[in-house]
């Protein structure tokens, strides 16, 4: 791991280290220029070079701009000698945009409130964070709120039946609102402590979106006036900057306390998790590694810096 490789000494944090590797090795093929750049001493286009290369991996213009000033500010406090300290201190700057999720106790009856334009893999997602919580040990239920999209129920019940979780749907187009409320009910019902709640994306039709989740969110809260608790946004990685569009609106709409990234394993440059960091300060709960019920994988920062730098960094 190089650089990283003091920060996984047991054989789990090597594991894991690995996972991300392998499922970011097309985003660390991409960063072969900016890798390139780490030399001693600075060449004179150095902060120039490094922000171009910023912005070819995601990062968006101004996250780009900001790393690069941290980085400068951090070379002069530091003792910066050569190559190997300048890349520690990359690193540093870049572990600094990290917002690390909040540790409170989860609720006895956790709904969280799954958002997402089509297309970004939210159904998949859900089904995979299923596994995850049922694995756990905890009893779950899936309620299949997007119930205009063609096809969003059946997929859900798949997962559902796959994962051995519990499920909730009504007929296609019935009120998402009212499937939301008689499911919640069903899984009180049935002592149910983890509920996932599919919903629609038609991000083109925007204010009626925006208008639907948000009275799914009221009816929400009857059940509880904290909930929804884990109010989550799916993102497809591959999108980059567009992705950070729309995260912006389904902020407004829902207050957002978590994003899952997806497809990271594929074309995506993963620059986006800093922009992320940068403009929203929600913490990325999950990313998406592979295709496999398993490869959902827990955020880790120090595990997503090796593999999105290349183990040679």
């Amino acid at each position: 791991m190089g650089l990283f490789k003091r920060l996984f000494q047991t054989k789990k944090s090597q594991l894991k280290a690995r996972k991300y590797q392998i499922g970011l090795s097309q985003s660390a093929a991409s960063n072969t220029s900016l890798r390139a750049l780490f030399t001693w001493p600075l060449p004179d286009a150095f902060y120039e070079s490094l922000e171009e290369a910023l912005i070819l991996s995601d990062t968006g213009i101004q996250t780009a701009l900001s790393l690069s000033n941290a980085l400068q500010t951090a070379i002069k406090k530091g003792r910066v000698h050569d190559a190997e300290r300048l890349k520690e201190t990359f690193v540093d700057v870049m572990r600094q945009r990290y917002i690390p999720a909040e540790t409170s106790e989860r609720p006895a009856f956790n709904v969280h409130f799954i958002v997402g334009v089509n297309g970004v893999g939210k159904t998949t997602t859900i089904g995979k964070l299923a596994h995850q919580f049922h694995t756990n040990g905890q009893s779950v239920m899936v309620i299949a709120g997007d119930t205009f999209r063609a096809g969003a129920t059946e997929q859900l019940k798949i997962w559902a039946d796959r994962v051995g979780c519990a499920f909730y749907a009504k007929k296609e187009g019935s009120d998402p609102s009212s499937v939301v409320y008689e499911g919640l009910e069903k899984a009180k019902s049935l002592g149910i402590d983890t509920v996932l709640i599919d919903t629609a994306g038609r991000l083109h039709n925007k204010q009626n979106l925006m208008q639907e989740l948000d009275k799914m969110v009221r009816v929400i809260k009857r059940f509880d006036p904290d909930a929804p608790h884990q109010r989550w946004l799916v993102l497809d990685a591959t999108t980059g900057q567009n992705g950070m569009a729309q995260a912006k609106v389904f902020h407004e709409v829902t207050d957002l306390n978590g994003i899952v990234l997806t497809k990271l394993d594929g074309t995506a440059k993963g620059g986006i998790v800093f922009s992320i960091f940068d403009e929203f300060a929600i913490p990325i709960r999950y990313v998406g590694l592979g295709e496999t019920v398993d490869d959902l994988e827990p955020f880790d920062m120090d595990s997503y810096l090796a593999g999105w730098l290349g183990e040679s960094f």
